[in-house]
């Protein structure tokens, strides 16, 4: 890298051949120096040279710098601009300060020492803003590449455990091993619970990767299906519906079947071991803006103290709950591409109602009203 490589590159504009050469002569030893007399002329030079700095004069005869800069700001967003003007046009700078448009005005005639500086500051923004876009790009590389490594890992975990589990069944089945001390169903235990977890992991990495979709939903079917799979942990849970759905909703189908999937498998698994009457109460209110949810159990509950932390990943309440700590962190992420929200009250000891609320991204009214 030459000298002259190393050195602010710097875009003067200006429609006075006079104030160029003098700028130019002024800097030229300090900066790489380019000019131009008109904004076609500057636009030609961001075409064909990296530039650090643009300055343009306000009064051009086609063009006003503020003008300029609102063309440049969107092709060319990483060069610091800086407007020249010997005139007052408070409102035009104004303006064009609050958008962003430009990061100082200079008044003319310049002071040398004074835009130096300006010029050397523009430079440190741009500079870090660039370092920063650099940092930013390496960690969402890092970040996917750390993805993808543990959805394929969790993937390939799969295919021994799966192993395991079949030779365990068949050993099950032809009674070939004595086990007086269950170690085989200690195993079996643990093989379901290493299955389960990398099964959250894979969800986790595609409620965060997946392309977000728009579907029409219909919450019947939607809980219902949710509702079969809880049921699995639990044939004896007594479920109470109300679901009303007077209008169309849409919104992404997959996300919300994992938020519901999860809260509902939540509100089973939490159960009291000596409750004699388990219930779930799920309510459902669609309207053309939105979507509110309550699942309400009468578990276990959780302490209060531990509320604040229990969409925290990896985060449990207690040692002897079975959870894994990252069903609530996925309902979290995936609430949050969807632009909704959740809340949550529990008493100990009581029972536990979560509350969510997902936008709906239609407000076509149809006609059928569901009530459970």
């Amino acid at each position: 890298m030459t000298s002259q490589d190393k050195k602010i590159r710097v875009l003067y504009i200006d429609d006075e051949k006079n104030n160029l050469l003098s700028f130019q002569a002024s800097f030229r030893r300090m900066y790489q120096v380019f000019t131009a007399s008109s904004a076609a002329e500057g636009m030609g030079v961001l075409n064909n040279e990296k530039v650090h700095v643009i300055i343009a004069d306000q009064r051009m005869p086609h063009s006003t710098g503020v003008e300029f800069f609102q063309v440049v700001r969107n092709a060319y967003p990483d060069p610091i601009r800086m407007l020249l003007t010997g005139y007052t046009d408070a409102e035009a700078i104004i303006d064009a300060i609050n958008k962003g448009e430009i990061y100082r005005y200079i008044k003319k005639p310049w002071d040398e020492f004074e835009l130096q500086n300006a010029i050397q500051n523009a430079y440190e923004i741009y500079s870090t803003r660039l370092l920063l876009k650099n940092k930013v790009f390496e960690l969402e590389k890092t970040n996917d590449e750390l993805n993808r490594f543990v959805y394929s890992t969790s993937h390939d975990l799969r295919s021994p455990l799966a192993s395991v589990m079949g030779i365990l069944n068949l050993a099950k089945m032809e009674n070939s091993v004595t086990d007086p001390n269950n170690y085989m169903g200690m195993i079996e235990t643990c093989v379901n619970r290493m299955d389960v977890f990398i099964q959250k992991i894979i969800e986790y990495y595609k409620s965060i990767r997946v392309e977000d979709e728009n579907n029409s939903i219909e919450f019947v079917k939607l809980i219902g299906e949710s509702i079969s799979i809880a049921r699995m942990q639990n044939p004896n849970i007594d479920f109470l519906l109300d679901i009303q759905q007077p209008v169309e909703f849409l919104n992404d189908s997959f996300r919300l079947s994992v938020i519901l999937d999860n809260l509902i498998s939540n509100a089973v698994k939490y159960q009291k071991n000596a409750e004699v009457n388990p219930v779930v109460k799920i309510r459902a209110i669609v309207t053309s803006e939105k979507a509110e949810i309550e699942i309400e159990d009468n578990g276990i509950g959780i302490l209060e103290q531990h509320l604040n932390n229990i969409f925290k990943m990896f985060f449990r309440s207690s040692n002897n709950v079975t959870g894994l700590g990252i069903g609530l962190h996925i309902v979290k992420e995936a609430l949050s591409r969807l632009g909704g929200e959740i809340s949550v009250r529990s008493t100990y000891g009581v029972g536990t109602i979560f509350k969510i609320m997902v936008p709906n991204r239609t407000g076509v009214p149809i006609t059928v009203v569901e009530n459970i």
